[in-house]
């Protein structure tokens, strides 16, 4: 039978539409990536490099400082900590190097005031070749996990069912690899079980014998079994006039929106966010932040008054703290707005240009906020770990005095 021209046009029109779906799409969650180049710097304009919000200094407040580890020319960096739903258990884990390194853990019983000697864990673990981040998941049974990564080539996972009494061995989860796996993992609201991870790469470590790039890929990758399994890795941002990477997610206040604070890598800009409506299937074009929320590594937590506390290594140029570990005080809608926020706490002193912070970020039930990171805090010495210990309303009372 013949087909009328019309009738062979239209189902000529559908294939061609449908085309893109079957052989564009990575996954279910696929997002369109969007390319910073030269042209987008050349169009925007840049955020002021200084900042006019006031800093409060805690540096010299030794009380408020306990040292987590400590070894005698022994370099410790890079802690990540995730606190347990008692409220008290924080247990830290982190590299002997600079990212790569074994990777020691403690764990602390009463809130991070006593840490415990270095615990057992697999054998493997002394073969990390990155920063190494713990999280907690709970899969669509409620059964609760704790999941540590570490990153490069091939990204490998270790497993407790037991709130990190006992642990897997590190174990590849794809053939393929990154920088910092996992700097953010959030539990989504599509479904119980459901978590989005967040990496970066320059083209090394994303697969086996890569090569280094001028471009810096943002990726993301899906788990829907409480972080078990994770999807191949797809790509939603890729940066060449500046280098973003180490996102730093944050959910809004009412839920509906995840915000990525990135890292500026080539030091030509401030740092820069994104946002994404609809749990990580598509996210906004970057957009340049005040240099008050300018650094490395942003780690943040709500206070009990809804207010948020992100940590992070100072990079602002015009910063009087540049360099140093630094938290930032404001709101969420001051990231949406774009405004400085409300102060900024140097939480110590960091005795090199740059090397510290990558900090951790729990909040105790009585809103005290446990802050955990690496640095060169005795001029002369390898880096150790050091947690400082503030309450939100009692930093107010001393921007009031000042």
């Amino acid at each position: 039978m013949k087909h009328s021209t019309p009738h062979f046009i239209l189902r000529l029109l559908i294939v061609l539409m449908l085309l893109p779906l079957l052989f564009c799409r990575t996954s279910k969650n696929s997002s369109q990536i969007v390319i910073i180049d030269k042209q987008f710097l050349e169009h925007t304009n840049p955020q002021p490099a200084g900042f006019t919000i006031p800093v409060l200094d805690l540096a010299a407040e030794k009380q408020r400082q306990i040292i987590v580890d400590k070894e005698a020319g022994q370099y410790l960096g890079h802690p990540t900590t995730v606190l347990l739903e008692d409220g008290n258990t924080i247990i830290a884990v982190y590299p002997k190097g600079h990212g790569r390194g074994a990777i020691v853990m403690k764990k602390s019983a009463d809130g991070g005031l006593t840490w415990s000697e270095r615990l057992p864990v697999p054998e493997n673990w002394s073969t990390s070749l990155e920063v190494p981040t713990i999280h907690r998941v709970i899969d669509p049974q409620g059964r609760k996990r704790l999941i540590l990564f570490s990153g490069l080539y091939p990204a490998r996972m270790a497993v407790s069912e037991d709130d990190g009494e006992t642990w897997t061995p590190l174990q590849p989860i794809g053939d393929w690899g990154g920088v910092v796996v996992m700097a953010s993992v959030v539990e989504l609201r599509t479904g119980k079980g459901h978590y989005l991870a967040m990496f970066h790469d320059d083209g090394r470590f994303f697969q086996k014998d890569g090569v280094e790039t001028d471009t810096f890929t943002l990726y993301q990758t899906f788990s829907e079994d409480g972080g078990l399994h994770w999807s191949f890795p797809e790509a939603i941002l890729k940066t060449t006039a500046v280098h973003l990477c180490e996102p730093g997610v944050i959910r809004s206040p009412d839920g509906k929106q995840l915000a990525a604070l990135l890292r500026e890598n080539r030091r030509v800009r401030n740092s820069f966010v994104i946002f994404s409506n609809d749990e990580g299937k598509t996210w906004t074009a970057p957009r340049e932040l005040p240099a008050a929320l300018t650094g490395d590594r942003h780690t943040g937590k709500y206070a009990p008054d809804g207010r948020l506390l992100i940590s992070f290594r100072d990079t602002a140029k015009e910063s009087p703290t540049q360099g140093d570990w630094v938290a930032w005080v404001g709101t969420y809608q001051d990231i949406v707005a774009g405004k400085e926020g409300q102060y900024r706490v140097r939480l110590m002193d960091n005795h090199h240009q740059w090397d510290c912070a990558y900090p951790g970020v729990e909040v105790l039930p009585d809103g005290t906020f446990v802050l955990t990171a690496y640095g060169h805090w005795i001029e002369g010495e390898p880096p150790f770990i050091v947690s400082v210990r503030l309450k939100i309303e009692d930093l107010d009372e001393m921007i009031k005095q000042d």
